[in-house]
């Protein structure tokens, strides 16, 4: 079900597409975008559509509610819906006017970013302008044209939005210690790695409890500090595999695992080749 007023006024645009199986292949795409100069009576009461929205105010204010939240976007904030649930959003009677940028986005990469962003949560976040202008301005250049660079560019575009989204509600929630507790527990990863580390040495090095570890690596690095660990180990062996004649078992031990089959099996499910068919494609193999 869908009820709307489109006060707008004439300098208000709106754009559609529907992407075929190329865009959709992408982890980032757009199906609308529009820039709404809306007046005092402007509203969209949606019960669902298949697709998250994105909001940058430009001047005046909107109001949002969904699941029993409401929250206002001001002016230079951005926000992140998901359109599957009911959702109305509106002009602010107070402000009177909302002028803002907004766009219909999918795919894997923003299912990805919609849990930093803790979705279904309405969280606006703070976003310079020049920022928010440059992105939706080239998804809206690119959104009607064919082809894969129309398609790439309009997906970096949803991408960079969302990235700096996710920074600026990184920085709203930031607490130095957590931040520290992050960067003590990687470094100790980095320097021994190759060490049978667990998530006990791990916290005790960070200096916070191991539940309270796995929080921070979530919100900080959007992974785990095991998985943090082997992408780790497995990079290091990555080196050691282009760069030196050393046998594969000895590479795995090398870099913290106790089986050359585990480590084989890790690497192909993490890299998508085999040790020795990565080595074999590195320069300077032959």
């Amino acid at each position: 079900m869908l009820s709307y007023n489109l006060d707008l006024d004439d300098r208000s645009t709106w754009l559609r597409t529907t992407p075929g199986e190329l865009e959709r292949a992408q982890p980032f795409f757009c199906t609308e975008q529009g820039a709404f100069y809306a007046r005092s009576g402007f509203f969209t009461d949606r019960t669902e559509k298949d697709s998250y929205e994105l909001f940058y105010t430009l001047d005046g204010q909107g109001v949002f509610e969904q699941g029993g939240r409401t929250a206002t976007l001001e002016r230079g904030q951005a926000l992140l819906i998901d359109c599957r649930t009911p959702q109305r959003y509106y002009t602010n009677d107070r402000a009177g006017r909302w002028h803002h940028l907004w766009a219909h986005v999918d795919g894997a990469g923003v299912d990805a970013f919609a849990r930093l962003l803790g979705v279904p949560a309405l969280l606006p976040v703070p976003l310079a302008e020049p920022i928010a202008r440059r992105h939706f301005g080239a998804i809206a250049t690119n959104l009607e044209h064919p082809g894969v660079l129309a398609a790439a560019t309009v997906g970096l575009a949803i991408h960079s939005l969302l990235a700096e989204m996710v920074g600026s509600a990184e920085a709203m929630r930031e607490t130095p210690t957590g931040e520290a507790a992050v960067r003590r527990a990687c470094a100790l990863i980095q320097t021994a790695f190759a060490e049978d580390l667990s998530l006990g040495d791990m916290a005790k090095a960070a200096q916070v409890s191991p539940s309270y570890l796995l929080k921070l690596f979530r919100k900080h690095l959007g992974t785990t500090p095991y998985d943090y660990l082997l992408r780790y180990r497995i990079t290091c062996a990555k080196e050691l595999l282009a760069e030196t004649d050393e046998r594969v078992g000895a590479i795995a031990r090398a870099v913290g695992f106790s089986s050359e089959s585990n480590f084989s099996y890790r690497f192909t499910q993490m890299v998508g080749q085999s040790p020795r068919a990565y080595r074999a494609s590195c320069p300077g193999s032959m």
